[in-house]
C-alpha cells in the first residue's frame, strides 16, 4: 500500500515541467523506463520518489540544473549540484580555459556569458565594437542583448536591427521555456521587446544561410554571424548555465577590417 508522503509542490511541478515538454505521462514513463503508474502516484502525491528518480525523471524532462536542485529540494533532499561563483577556486582550471578559448578566437570578437546573457569575460576585440555605446549600459551586469536593442546601446549601428532583434527575441523566448520561466528572463523579454524595433521584422526566409549581425563602423560594415557553445556534462551550476558566443567575419571584407591583434581597422563611432 502506498502512503501520501510527497510534498505536492514535487508533484506539481513535475507535472508543470512534463507539460512545459509537451509529454503525456506515458512518454515520460517510457523514455525513465518506470511505470506511468509510478509516474502518475508522484504527480499527485501518493508516492515518494528517491533522490535518484527525482534526477531521472529531471533529465529526461531536459531540467537545468538549478532547478534540478529545487526538485530535490521539494522532494525533502538536499540540492546535488553545487553552485559556486566564477571566481571560486574549484572552478578556476574551467575558467582558465575558457579564458584561453577567448584569447584564441581574437581578432575575431568572443564573449563568455552566463544563463541570462551577462557578460562574464570578453576578449579584447569586443571592446572596440562597443565604444560609443551609453557608459550605464556597460556597467557590470553587462547585458548582451539589453546592449544590442537599446536605442543608446549598438541597436542604431545594426543595419539589420529587425532581423536581429527577432533573431535575438527567438533564443530569449527559448531560454525562458527552457528555464521554466525563469522570472529574470521573463523581466528581461518584458523590458527589451518594448526597445524600437526599427522597422518590420522579416516575413519571410533569409536569403542568407545565417543570421548575421550587420554593424555599422565608421564608413564600413562589420557582417558577422555567431557561434554559441556550452560545456558537455557539467555538473555545477554556474557551468551548466555559460556558453561561449564567438562572432566569425561573413565575408573577406570584415575579415580584413577586423584585422590582426584584436582591434578594428575602423572607426566604431
Amino acid at each position: 500500500m502506498t502512503s501520501t508522503v510527497t510534498s505536492p509542490s514535487l508533484g506539481h511541478e513535475l507535472r508543470r515541467w512534463r507539460e512545459l515538454r509537451s509529454l503525456s505521462q506515458l512518454a515520460l514513463a517510457t523514455q525513465a523506463d518506470v511505470s506511468t503508474r509510478h509516474v502518475s502516484f508522484i504527480e499527485n502525491g501518493r508516492s515518494r520518489p528517491t533522490p535518484e528518480m527525482i534526477v531521472r525523471l529531471a533529465d529526461v524532462l531536459q531540467v537545468p540544473l538549478g532547478e534540478q536542485n529545487r526538485l530535490l529540494l521539494a522532494g525533502g533532499f538536499a540540492p546535488r549540484y553545487p553552485h559556486r561563483a566564477t571566481d571560486d577556486d574549484a572552478l578556476a582550471p574551467m575558467m582558465a580555459g575558457l579564458r584561453g578559448l577567448l584569447d584564441a578566437h581574437a581578432p575575431y570578437p568572443a564573449l563568455l556569458l552566463d544563463d541570462h546573457w551577462d557578460v562574464v569575460d570578453a576578449n579584447t576585440p569586443v571592446d572596440a565594437l562597443v565604444a560609443g555605446c551609453d557608459p550605464t549600459l556597460l556597467e557590470p551586469p553587462l547585458n548582451v542583448i539589453r546592449l544590442c536593442l537599446h536605442p543608446q546601446g549598438l541597436a542604431p549601428r545594426i543595419r539589420n536591427l529587425p532581423i536581429w532583434r527577432a533573431h535575438l527575441l527567438h533564443q530569449l523566448e527559448q531560454r525562458i521555456a527552457h528555464t521554466g520561466g525563469n522570472p529574470a528572463l521573463v523581466a528581461l523579454h518584458g523590458e527589451v521587446v518594448d526597445y524600437p524595433a526599427g522597422g518590420a521584422g522579416p516575413d519571410r526566409p533569409l536569403a542568407d544561410p545565417v543570421v548575421p549581425l550587420e554593424l555599422v563602423a565608421g564608413e564600413e560594415v562589420l557582417r558577422m554571424f555567431s557561434v554559441a557553445s556550452r560545456i558537455e556534462n557539467a555538473a555545477d551550476v554556474t557551468l551548466d548555465g555559460l556558453h561561449l558566443e564567438t562572432f566569425v567575419p561573413v565575408d573577406e571584407r570584415t575579415r580584413q577590417l577586423l584585422g590582426v591583434g584584436g582591434r578594428t581597422r575602423c572607426d566604431a563611432r
